[in-house]
């Protein structure tokens, strides 16, 4: 994922938060709408099915079902529903049959956690993970995490946890063996250069910054790392702060899968103080545009914005309008391509359902589901880059930026 590497952020999410806003879940790279609360009625296993199918018949865009007599699930599943696991496995066949990777049912865990990583407190070790040529490296160490404290460094490649061999495992299995309660140790064998060593870190709770910033000369440097956090207006507003004195800009998108709608519709509105920001699309055709509004905050100075095959949705709805409307030229490579909208639907027994109910579109009505936004200068990111900290991408966004700025 992030420059053609997937990058998962360890992490176990503690706590609840309910926002009646659009986000963007992470993992699946969707949009969605969260509900105001979880619904904590409780019914039986067959009830939860059949109330799950009447769900998707009525807010699914698309109205054909992917080309099915929809009825045919209920009929297959009527009397055979007799424990909420066995609806979870009818539910998914029956999700499976849209062909639509982004239309989910969660059982009570997951959509806990689903909810809980809005807040952007989780419990973990605080660390960033990839794999490269099938090796399991730590990309980034969080200030002031237990990662850190433990001497845990980029580079370092995991062997083991807990005595378990990783070989072979995907980034979220290995993510799954690090995660734990909070105040419970987690036992990392790691490679560093040629020496094995054994690191025992605790688990805490760690508040995830979205927004880092940094300054270089004459070219304020903002890099978003998801827009899955309730503060991340506030961070991106300090880090405008920080960056006040500087004559361009430079925004730093990649790897960032997502997050909360209005946190990239209010930074896009930062730029483009008047008119439509995004279009949605919805199951009958009904379209309804998102307009700028009135802001104390403006940017109005040179801008470039990294993007890669990683930035997704909210990442795609910022820079489709910022490419749309001229305000920064893109650097990278062509993004993701995510143009649906999910809802999050809480479902009884706490389980929720996350459904595809409409879809987007850029401000001048480019769909980009599937396409992605082909960047304004193309710049690829070598794995060589990677292990030399050669980032050929941002050097050369600096290079078009000074062009920019000479010529001003």
């Amino acid at each position: 994922m992030t420059r053609k590497h997937a990058i998962i952020l360890i992490i176990l999410t503690v706590s609840l938060f309910a926002l009646n806003k659009f986000l963007i879940n992470s993992n699946n790279i969707p949009i969605y709408e969260m509900p105001d609360m979880v619904n904590k009625s409780h019914i039986s296993s067959q009830r939860l099915f059949d109330n799950t199918w009447d769900v998707i018949r009525d807010n699914y865009y698309d109205s054909s079902m992917n080309h099915q007599v929809w009825k045919r699930w209920k009929e297959h599943y009527h009397g055979k529903i007799k424990t909420d696991e066995d609806a979870k496995v009818a539910i998914d066949t029956m999700l499976a049959s849209l062909d639509d990777p982004y239309s989910v049912f969660l059982s009570k865990s997951e959509y806990d956690e689903q909810n809980n990583s809005i807040n952007s407190k989780i419990t973990g070790i605080g660390v960033n993970i990839s794999t490269i040529s099938g090796k399991t490296h730590i990309i980034n160490v969080m200030e002031g995490t237990p990662a850190q404290f433990a001497n845990l460094l980029p580079d370092d490649i995991i062997l083991s946890i807990d005595g378990k061999d990783i070989s072979g495992l995907s980034l979220s299995e290995v993510a799954n063996l690090v995660r734990g309660p909070e105040n419970t140790f987690v036992q990392l064998t790691i490679l560093r250069n040629k020496d094995k060593l054994v690191k025992k870190v605790m688990r805490k709770e760690i508040k995830i910054k979205t927004v880092k910033s940094s300054v270089d000369k004459n070219i304020g440097y903002i890099q978003v790392t998801s827009f899955i956090g309730t503060s991340t207006p506030n961070e991106f507003v300090e880090a405008l702060e920080k960056t006040k004195n500087t004559d361009g800009l430079i925004i730093d998108l990649r790897g960032n899968t997502g997050g909360l709608l209005p946190n990239a519709i209010f930074i896009a509105n930062l730029f483009i103080p008047k008119g439509n920001l995004v279009s949605i699309v919805g199951r009958n055709g009904y379209k309804y545009d998102i307009y700028a509004q009135d802001t104390e905050y403006g940017i109005n100075k040179p801008t470039v914005v990294l993007v890669d095959s990683a930035s997704a949705s909210a990442s795609e709805i910022l820079s489709g309008a910022l490419k749309d409307y001229k305000k920064a030229t893109l650097v990278g490579t062509k993004t993701f391509g995510k143009g649906m909208v999910q809802k999050i639907i809480p479902m009884p027994n706490e389980t929720g359902l996350n459904l595809t109910i409409a879809k987007y579109l850029t401000p001048k009505g480019y769909d980009i589901n599937k396409i992605g936004i082909n960047p304004d200068v193309k710049v690829n990111f070598t794995v060589n880059d990677i292990k030399t900290h050669n980032d050929a991408q941002l050097q050369a966004a600096k290079n078009i930026l000074s062009k920019m700025l000479s010529k001003s």
